[in-house]
């Protein structure tokens, strides 16, 4: 098939696009154009879901994250090292990622809103159980659980987000949604080192999200809309089998590639959150006259996480609009640059943690800020790019590689170049039993943080590779879609969907 020359036949009227013309549907973008054009032709319940779907985001992430607030004091009573402080991100990661598809599979064919009853139900009871437990293999299976029960949450929701909305107001809706990660992700630094400060003991930060948990499956069960897949495009399309899905996505060329680019962010953001506040801790106790708390470190860098969550999301979903209207191309454009920006500056605040007490952090705000500006804008692209009836395995799918090569190794792994590099940079006396001093932990730490400004590189590539695939694949998307419409046809029958499992 010619990638610049698209030709459908729909009800006998002709459609031909060229170039990046993304008129293929014009029938179906107009009547959602009408439904959906503005903020103000949303209802109530749907802003009510929206918001009940951002709050168990938020409290999501915060769970996920309390740890690294306090992973100083996890260490020190579990009598743990680098590498097995950095394995307990890592099993929650592998059971979260490992569950992803077997949830995707669910919720693109049963009921979207049990199976997150169910899910956030698991975490928070497992989180709250696992805070008690005095044995560290026990703790981390524990953590396994909490992966479980996140991994059904986080397949469904965007795609209950894609079925009611279409276009800008979609985009406007993810971004709200994917807000929450950053924010999550902030307050989970400040709840855990707050928690456990006020208790004088660590496990009482893991205690607070199981009650939010508690509201949270109350609200999905009674209050939270449950549309029909395909809702908001007037999609008639069924699931097609399992098989054909895995093949439809493996064959999607901007997918897959902006699978792999987002795999790259899952390697860094899980690195950097884990070992973050350890990190600036140990760089600012090197420096003279500093007297500062991990606590503290945490609340900052809980701040600084929030802050550029609130600058980055935000700026990265209004890039998208403005810039989308004139340049088809302009989301995996977005999303590369902002990786590109954002390598020079993590590697700057790595380098200078140890010399300067505001630099890193300004520093680590403009990286992050640059490198939150995909998050809205990558979701938004997987669902274009993938039919409805088939977006919960698309997003589960997604989950599974990004995290399998992504954050559920990048702790463990910085971890483990961290521990070898404090052999060497520790001298004799480290070899001999002695504990390492605390430059040696630093340098190890710093060393081994590097990797994922590298990673952040090769992210970026291939965002930009992405760019290449966007227009045409999102067409043949509306092109099914389009077909499904007028024809009454079921998946199996239409040649437009035919396209859109994979064939050329």
């Amino acid at each position: 098939m010619d990638q610049n020359s698209i030709t459908p036949n729909t009800s006998n009227q002709q459609l031909v696009i060229n170039g990046d013309n993304d008129s293929a549907t014009a029938l179906l973008q107009e009547k959602q154009t009408r439904r959906r054009e503005t903020l103000s032709d949303v209802t109530f319940i749907e802003y009510m879901t929206v918001g009940i779907l951002c709050f168990v985001n938020l409290i999501n992430y915060m769970d996920r994250f309390t740890i690294a607030g306090v992973l100083n004091d996890v260490k020190k009573e579990f009598n743990i090292k680098d590498d097995d402080a950095g394995l307990l991100q890592t099993v929650f990661v592998v059971a979260y990622m490992v569950f992803a598809p077997i949830f995707g599979y669910l919720g693109d064919r049963y009921s979207r809103r049990a199976i997150m009853v169910f899910g956030v139900a698991l975490w928070s009871i497992t989180t709250l159980v696992g805070s008690f437990i005095p044995n560290f293999a026990a703790f981390a299976f524990f953590r396994g659980l909490v992966g479980i029960g996140e991994a059904s949450y986080s397949t469904i929701a965007p795609t209950i987000i894609s079925d009611l909305f279409v276009g800008n107001v979609r985009s406007k809706m993810l971004a709200f949604f994917y807000f929450a990660i950053p924010v999550g992700s902030g307050f989970g630094y400040i709840v855990g080192s707050v928690a456990g400060a006020a208790a004088g003991d660590w496990r009482w930060g893991l205690r607070v999200t199981p009650f939010l948990g508690a509201v949270a499956v109350f609200l999905i069960a009674f209050v939270m809309q449950n549309p029909e897949r395909g809702q908001a495009e007037d999609s008639r399309m069924k699931p097609t089998t399992y098989k054909d899905d895995l093949r439809s996505l493996v064959k999607n060329p901007s997918f897959m590639l902006s699978t792999l680019a987002f795999t790259c962010v899952a390697f860094v953001t899980g690195a950097l959150a884990w070992w973050g506040p350890q990190f600036i801790y140990l760089g600012l106790t090197l420096q003279p006259g500093v007297n500062i708390t991990l606590e503290r470190v945490s609340l900052t860098f809980g701040a600084v996480t929030m802050a550029a969550g609130a600058a980055g999301v935000p700026l990265g979903a209004w890039l998208g609009t403005a810039l989308g209207k004139r340049y088809p191309r302009a989301h995996p454009v977005i999303c590369g640059a902002g990786l590109l920006v954002s390598a020079p500056a993590m590697a700057l605040a790595i380098l200078l943690c140890d010399g300067y007490y505001y630099a890193s952090f300004a520093l680590m705000f403009i990286a992050e800020t640059a490198l939150n500006l995909n998050w809205a804008i990558v979701a938004d692209m997987s669902l274009y790019v993938v039919i409805p009836p088939r977006r919960s395995t698309a997003e589960a799918f997604q989950i599974l590689i990004s995290h399998m090569f992504g954050d559920a190794g990048s702790p463990y792994l910085v971890g483990v170049i961290s521990e070898a590099l404090k052999r060497s940079l520790g001298g004799a006396g480290a070899g001999a039993g002695e504990a390492p001093s605390s430059g040696a932990q630093f340098r190890a730490l710093q060393y081994a943080l590097f990797v994922t400004c590298f990673v952040e590189v090769i992210g970026g590539v291939f965002f930009l590779l992405t760019a290449l695939y966007i227009v045409r694949d999102k067409l043949k998307v509306d092109r099914a879609i389009a077909e499904a419409e007028t024809q009454n046809a079921e998946p199996s029958h239409s040649n437009a969907q035919d396209e859109a499992i994979g064939g050329e």
